[in-house]
């Protein structure tokens, strides 16, 4: 039977118990406290982006004031209302394809303020 390896220090006699993700001593970790996204000034701009994607735009939302469970919710429903795929990153949602228009209708129509943003 195989042992299993440990990756790291478990424990340390300087610092006691260390947090086997990060390295730091368990009181100090950061591994589960949640990144804040910095405030906004409350209006959604979209833009589209096709750099770093071979000529392919997408649509970029950013400055939308939810959490990520609703930004992720949120994203879906637009990528179903678009008929295209995208994803959500780091607070920003990417829809596949240039659909400005069609994301500032449906934005506006749920309360949201937004500014078509870029060329």
């Amino acid at each position: 039977m195989k042992k299993a390896k440990r990756k790291g220090v478990v424990y340390s006699t300087d610092v006691g118990r260390v947090c086997p993700d990060c390295g730091q001593p368990a009181g100090k970790c950061s591994c589960n406290i949640t990144k804040s996204r910095p405030p906004g000034d409350g209006v959604v701009r979209i833009c589209k982006e096709t750099k770093g994607r071979k000529g392919s735009g997408v649509s970029l939302l950013t400055g939308i004031p939810l959490g990520d469970k609703e930004l992720g919710r949120l994203a879906k429903q637009l990528k179903k209302r678009c008929g295209s795929g995208g994803t959500v990153k780091d607070g920003v949602i990417e829809i596949q394809g240039d659909h400005r228009q069609l994301l500032a209708d449906l934005l506006t129509k749920q309360g949201f303020r937004v500014k078509l943003a870029g060329g």
